[in-house]
């Protein structure tokens, strides 16, 4: 099977079938009627693409309802940390964080649903990301959590004083001073 449970109720690492001989590889990054065997029904409507260097830190990024997006993320180049904050009200999970490695070489993708702050790290020299969007870019909805908010605890991989940080993500609020519109669905 290739989805597997995170322990976060919607979070789900893809693990598509490779398929390599002499010639290299062959795989399906996305295939709907797969996502669809597992009950997962999403249409994809925006694919975006990121290059960075090593120690590029994005996020924590959200946008909110009724502008909120799943994510199908998977590395083109490269290696990184790839790192979600479960922010729905009521979630059993709620301010529980995960965070994998997702590189060019394990080709593993996560799916993270609606209602979970997003981001990542950069651990090699560079790294191309590429991620599904199941709604549309929208400025004025842009929320997020600080990158180091130690009640998260999460390892980028990272020496956090080296990393490369927008000044836009280094003022995002705690997730105890978070302000959001998500609501777990059960």
């Amino acid at each position: 099977m290739p989805f597997h449970e995170t322990g976060i109720p919607g979070l789900l690492i893809y693990e598509p079938a490779i398929h390599g001989d002499h010639r290299g590889y062959f795989f399906e990054s996305y295939n709907a009627q797969t996502f669809q065997g597992q009950g997962i029904n999403i249409q994809f409507v925006q694919d975006n693409q990121a290059r960075s260097s090593y120690g590029v830190l994005r996020g924590l990024h959200y946008q909110l309802n009724p502008h909120a997006q799943t994510k199908l993320i998977r590395v083109l180049e490269g290696e990184i940390i790839d790192a979600v904050v479960d922010i729905r009200k009521g979630s059993p999970t709620y301010g529980k964080s995960f965070a994998i490695n997702l590189s060019a070489n394990n080709k593993r993708q996560l799916l993270v649903p609606q209602g979970f702050a997003h981001g990542y790290a950069v651990l090699s020299p560079t790294a191309e990301v590429m991620y599904k969007c199941d709604n549309f870019y929208h400025k004025a909805s842009e929320g997020g959590i600080i990158y180091n908010d130690p009640t998260l605890q999460i390892n980028w991989g990272i020496d956090l004083k080296d990393a490369i940080v927008s000044d836009k993500d280094q003022v995002l609020p705690k997730l105890a001073d978070l302000e959001h519109n998500f609501v777990y669905q059960g």
